[in-house]
């Protein structure tokens, strides 16, 4: 059974110069669906690469792919560039002929296009009263070809995005924000210049972070927390997940969790950044906006906002 992919906005702010990533989304509650999509990648302005859903609409990073579990995704990636690249996902399965490697001969030569299938299975049962873990998670995708047989230089200039695998009965966010802490950037831009994502009050809120480059990073939100398990949020009175406001997002990781918009400590402005010092001192790091629930401005949230742009940044 083929089931064609919707397409749901991601309402969130970004960085100066970079279009919104679009969220490409599925629905229907049955297993083992085949989802197809086209995703093209283009050269953008400022010597970046991005990944979008239709030509003119790269953007970075690239946009959320979200799928079901036990379900395969089909991704014909068209390269609209003059440089060899592929996509490489994490987390989920994969056949050598989708690595998205050149060890493997798997990679989109300039104007090729190329089918990538990742395939995601549920949880089961094994011996011993164990169970094999499935798919769901918060991963993430991004270029393995361009510069190096790693895809070093494509990472480095923005082909990256996210990848949700969900699992039946998941809560859905009503908005949705990637954060790729990418060597000293944050989705390529440093501060002021980084994303200022917004939400209202009592709104649930999506973060999907993701690591690369060269660098240990740590992320940090500001007046919000979540469990340090799957979803971040808690299962009953007896998980035993942590609660955490801060996370190592080394290079290769991600992970995800939602939040109440503003619980417990109503509208503002609040920081997300990196708690490596010189890094945050050094511009890793963006704004949540958190407004009224009727959408309006909190007090002092534009003054806030005016001097966080106003601010100098070390970025030396």
């Amino acid at each position: 059974m083929d089931t064609p992919v919707s397409r749901r906005a991601v309402l969130a702010g970004t960085a100066v110069g970079i279009a919104v990533p679009a969220a490409v989304t599925v629905s229907g509650a049955t297993t083992g669906v085949t989802r197809r999509i086209t995703l093209y990648a283009e050269a953008l302005p400022g010597g970046l690469f991005g990944y979008g859903t239709a030509p003119g609409q790269a953007t970075v990073p690239g946009p959320v792919l979200e799928i079901w579990e036990g379900d395969t995704l089909e991704i014909d990636l068209v390269n609209a560039t003059n440089q060899r690249l592929s996509i490489h996902p994490h987390g989920v399965d994969y056949s050598v002929d989708s690595d998205g490697s050149p060890l493997n001969d798997s990679f989109n030569d300039p104007g090729e296009t190329r089918r990538y299938v990742w395939h995601t299975r549920e949880m089961s049962a094994a011996a011993g009263r164990r169970f094999m873990p499935g798919s769901a998670g918060y991963w993430h995708y991004h270029d393995h070809a361009m510069g190096t047989d790693h895809g070093t230089a494509g990472i480095a200039k923005g082909l990256y995005g996210g990848l949700i695998v969900r699992r039946r009965g998941d809560i859905l966010p009503e908005r949705q924000f990637t954060v790729v802490f990418n060597d000293m950037m944050i989705n390529n831009r440093m501060a002021p210049h980084t994303p200022m994502f917004e939400a209202h009050q009592g709104q649930r809120v999506e973060f999907i972070c993701i690591g690369h480059g060269g660098l240990p990073h740590t992320f940090h939100l500001h007046a919000h927390r979540w469990a340090d398990n799957r979803t971040g949020m808690l299962e009953g009175p007896a998980d035993p997940s942590h609660v955490i406001d801060n996370k190592n997002l080394d290079p290769g990781s991600s992970f995800g969790f939602q939040v109440i918009a503003g619980e417990g400590v109503g509208p503002g402005v609040w920081m997300y950044h990196c708690h490596v010092q010189f890094h945050s001192d050094g511009g890793m790091v963006g704004l949540f906006l958190v407004r009224n629930p009727d959408g309006t401005m909190p007090p002092g949230a534009q003054a806030a906002i005016d001097r966080f742009h106003a601010h100098s940044h070390s970025h030396g």
